[in-house]
């Protein structure tokens, strides 16, 4: 198959969620957004089909390397997903890709280096903190399918974006109401860990355990709180969202102490989005900060939501572009 693309000249990016695929290309460390598509996980049988399926799309491009995020634990060049029976290593990626350099990130480390590298418009800040400066350690904190956090690094040479699973961490416990969650949550899972409340299908979790204190359980989706939210029919969801706000604060705000981000924390994934438009209502920057003593050091760190669909494939082409060979 003769390619419309130069050889060589390109890099194939993609970003594995839960559901679906989205895979394009980058010129450089520049993301080509008319190239992006999308495919869904359940029709493919493994990442090299999905690979296979957008090359043919592209006119077969020889690609120069690949970079691949992925919603998982990245160990040794390989990838695990909670929710796929993939196999995603760097040398499956770079057979499927026909490219000489591979590499595989977690999502959020993508995510992380894409800090900078965004339209300023896909930035919406939701707590302000005075200007820092501009090689400041930052932190991605993703609420989605599940909850992970990645700090970025910035060096006189070079960004480190380390990985992480903080969704594994316990739930903090600060009242009688938090142990009862936690207790709850415990009963089902044995472990009340982060993600298990601070995630798409947590949120599901808090609804349930709030109907049920209240005596008549009922669970929703987590679709169909947000909508309860915008007609404000339903108090379970309100008190659900005032629950769920408070956590995410208190949690962003224990991680911002770990990593001191005066470069500012950024919140990402489909429930970040949703639920920002609460943060203000349900005092989510008073749940950051209420450190105690340390209160008043918590106003230097300032929070935005990333609005941009596409910032891990641009941070894929920004760490792509920086361990290709010259």
């Amino acid at each position: 198959m003769t390619s419309h693309h130069p050889a060589n000249a390109y890099s194939l990016l993609a970003d594995i969620g839960g559901t679906n695929t989205r895979v394009a290309l980058s010129e450089g460390a520049r993301l080509l957004p008319q190239t992006v598509r999308r495919y869904r996980n359940s029709e493919f049988g493994g990442l090299d089909d999905v690979l296979s399926q957008f090359l043919i799309a592209e006119g077969g491009v020889d690609c120069a390397g690949v970079c691949v995020a992925v919603a998982g634990p990245v160990h040794d060049g390989s990838a695990e997903m909670t929710n796929l029976d993939w196999k995603i290593d760097t040398r499956t990626v770079a057979l499927a890709a026909r490219a000489e350099t591979a590499a595989i990130l977690n999502d959020l480390q993508a995510q992380g280096y894409a800090l900078g590298h965004l339209p300023p418009s896909t930035l919406r800040p939701v707590v302000h903190a005075p200007d820092t400066p501009q090689d400041a350690t930052r932190l991605v904190v993703g609420v989605g399918t599940g909850f992970n956090c990645a700090p970025v690094y910035n060096t006189r040479t070079r960004r480190h974006v380390p990985p992480a699973e903080a969704g594994h961490i316990n739930l903090p416990i600060r009242t009688e109401e938090d142990f009862d969650l936690c207790r709850f949550v415990g009963d089902e899972h044995g472990f009340p860990a982060t993600e298990d409340v601070l995630s798409g299908r947590g949120l599901e979790r808090v609804y349930l355990w709030v109907s049920t204190r209240s005596g008549t359980p009922r669970e929703k989706s987590a679709e169909q709180i947000m909508r309860a939210m915008e007609t404000q029919d339903d108090p379970v969801a309100e008190e659900t969202l005032r629950i769920f706000i408070r956590l995410l604060g208190s949690v962003t705000g224990n991680l911002a102490l770990l990593h001191l981000p005066f470069g500012g924390i950024f919140l990402v994934g489909g429930v970040a989005r949703a639920v920002s438009a609460y943060l203000e209502r349900y005092s989510f920057a008073q749940a950051l900060r209420d450190k105690g003593r340390f209160s008043g050091f918590m106003e230097a760190f300032p929070v935005s939501v990333i609005e941009d669909d596409y910032a891990a494939l641009t941070g894929c082409a920004q760490y792509l572009a920086h361990i290709l060979p010259a």
